[in-house]
């Protein structure tokens, strides 16, 4: 459900901005600023994972883990998704992700969340999931119970 409400939230924003775009400087010249954009958008990410196809490749040639570049052609097609949604701010968050040290940033984090994740998974997998409630255990040292009497069932 939160998800659907940031979604529905980022859609209002999106309209809002085009509107304001288009009253300062009118509903072609929006529509033609979005067509540009879009396909400016486009070429940058035909480059981008172009580039971070061949550094693909060169890891795997050297035999070396491709973490990075893996994590780059994750967030290059999510920027390309972003880039086909019409709207201004998509746009600013596509070439956010395009832009190589933003990239790297956004990356670092979700590596460290992902890290976070798998710790907490491995830790509920060992030892299983719920709160944990300290306490303490007191032995009592008390005479055996013997039952004497027995009544018979009828």
């Amino acid at each position: 459900m939160p998800l659907f409400a940031l979604l529905l939230l980022g859609m209002f924003a999106e309209i809002a901005v085009m509107v304001a775009v288009g009253n300062a400087i009118g509903g072609l010249w929006m529509i033609a600023l979005l067509l540009v954009g879009t396909l400016v958008g486009l070429q940058l990410v035909r480059r981008q994972g172009a580039q971070t196809m061949a550094a693909f490749s060169e890891a795997v040639w050297k035999r070396q883990q491709p973490h990075q570049e893996m994590a780059d052609g994750v967030l290059i097609a999510a920027a390309g998704a972003l880039i086909m949604v019409p709207g201004f701010i998509s746009d600013v968050a596509a070439l956010f992700l395009l832009f190589p040290p933003t990239r790297k940033l956004v990356s670092r984090r979700i590596a460290r969340k992902a890290e976070a994740a798998a710790l907490k998974f491995e830790h509920e997998r060992r030892f299983g999931a719920g709160q944990v409630v300290e306490g303490e255990v007191v032995d009592v040292d008390a005479d055996p119970v013997i039952i004497t009497d027995r009544r018979e069932l009828t």
